[in-house]
């Protein structure tokens, strides 16, 4: 099975690289790894301890943050090094002032492994959610780098507990210890040989948790909502679009302020989404302070600004679960008391799948069925309020993951890194 995994791996290069000819994210995706080890090598310390933490994309190295603050709080001298899979992770953080080091992860063949982890050195490898690349693994167990998955989350459906997933399961046998978001994520691995498991939650709840401390003020908010009952719909997709749009050119929806945030930049979407929500509708990249005063929707074309605009939502809608693309992150409405409104694909998310049960969340899968709730939503003020205050309550709830990944931390391997 390794050697047909380390065969596809190297087959795949080259279809990258035909792809990336289609597809701006793979173009991207390609050449970001062109020069990788030159330039890590140029940018690596000489001496000194090294973490290395690893991102799938920009999700999980927000679940990441919390961990990394604490790490560069507790071990200011260790170097801090986030690799990414993914462009959309890496173009947005490559700055990122947590790490003194970001770079994209090279394929996993044997070969890159070995060169990778013989230039960054690391004395800790740190790996989010459930990234595991089996010849990484295999080679840190081999040098003895001790190797933590955190905010890990398993359903049994997924590819390490299928038949054929027999070479992902032994990679994931390798982790030294996997910090478990929830029970039955627990449960999954210990009916699959596992002991080395702290269900320590989700360290997403510790990093929005702390956004509604910092200052979330916005000049073009301010200047959009005017104070009027606003409706924030968060990355969104075509399929999301297909449900608020016709709400939107309702006469409810005319008497409110929307902030429409599509997940993705393209200029064609962007352009399309535009002409389609009318006159009433102003993109934030063209738009002066007097249009966006006069404006009934705003389009947040534009990345890093949607956490902040959220403290401005008397409702949220958090795209993403229309259609099969994933639920994008509802905790970040939720910290500031925001009711929210999610498509009917929310299997895989348990912070969906607990707050629909505790009511701080609603759930719909057509245009009927987001008109209807988010009508009730605006109407009914104390419904509103007490459906965000559940949301509010349910992160206050669930904070203190980072805590327990740091004291493991501390305890084993606090002396390799100091």
């Amino acid at each position: 099975m390794r050697s047909l995994y380390n065969i596809l791996t190297h087959l795949g290069s080259p279809v990258l690289e035909v792809l990336g000819l289609f597809s701006p994210k793979m173009r991207s995706f390609v050449n970001g790894r062109k020069g990788l080890f030159e330039n890590l090598e140029k940018h690596m310390p000489a001496t000194g301890k090294v973490i290395w933490m690893h991102c799938a994309s920009l999700g999980e190295y927000e679940q990441g943050v919390p961990v990394l603050e604490a790490i560069k709080e507790t071990y200011p001298e260790v170097t801090r090094v986030v690799s990414f899979f993914s462009p959309s992770g890496y173009e947005v953080k490559y700055k990122t002032a947590l790490a003194e080091v970001v770079t994209y992860l090279p394929l996993d063949t044997k070969a890159n492994a070995r060169r990778f982890l013989d230039i960054v050195n690391p004395d800790l490898a740190i790996f989010v959610k459930y990234e595991v690349w089996p010849n990484y693994f295999f080679e840190m167990q081999q040098r003895k780098v001790p190797n933590l998955l955190i905010s890990a989350l398993f359903r049994k459906d997924q590819s390490f507990f299928k038949p054929q997933g027999g070479l992902l399961l032994k990679a994931l046998k390798t982790v030294d210890h996997l910090f478990v978001q929830n029970r039955n994520s627990r449960i999954i691995l210990q009916q699959h040989g596992f002991e080395n498991i702290t269900q320590s939650g989700d360290t997403r709840f510790d990093r929005v948790s702390r956004q509604i401390e910092q200052d979330n003020t916005l000049d073009f908010m301010e200047a959009f909502c005017q104070g009027k009952t606003t409706l924030v719909i968060g990355s969104s997709w075509p399929e999301d679009e297909a449900v608020f749009k016709g709400f939107l050119k309702s006469e409810t929806g005319r008497s409110i302020k929307t902030v429409v945030a599509p997940h993705s930049m393209n200029p064609k979407g962007i352009e399309r989404l535009d002409q389609e929500l009318g006159t009433e509708a102003v993109r934030y990249t063209q738009a002066s302070m007097e249009e966006l005063e006069k404006a009934q929707i705003l389009i947040l074309d534009t990345v890093g600004y949607l956490t902040k605009v959220y403290s401005y939502a008397d409702v949220a809608y958090v795209g993403g679960a229309m259609g099969s693309t994933g639920l994008h992150n509802i905790l970040e409405p939720a910290t500031f008391g925001v009711p929210i409104i999610i498509g009917q694909n929310f299997d895989a998310f348990p912070e969906a799948i607990k707050l629909l049960d505790l009511a701080g969340l609603y759930a719909i899968n057509s245009a009927e069925g987001f008109t209807e709730i988010i009508t009730k939503m605006l109407e009914d003020p104390k419904f509103r309020s007490q459906t965000g205050m559940i949301c509010e309550h349910y992160i206050n709830s669930n904070t203190g993951a980072t805590r327990t990944i740091m004291k493991h931390l501390d305890e084993l391997y606090g002396n390799r890194l100091v």
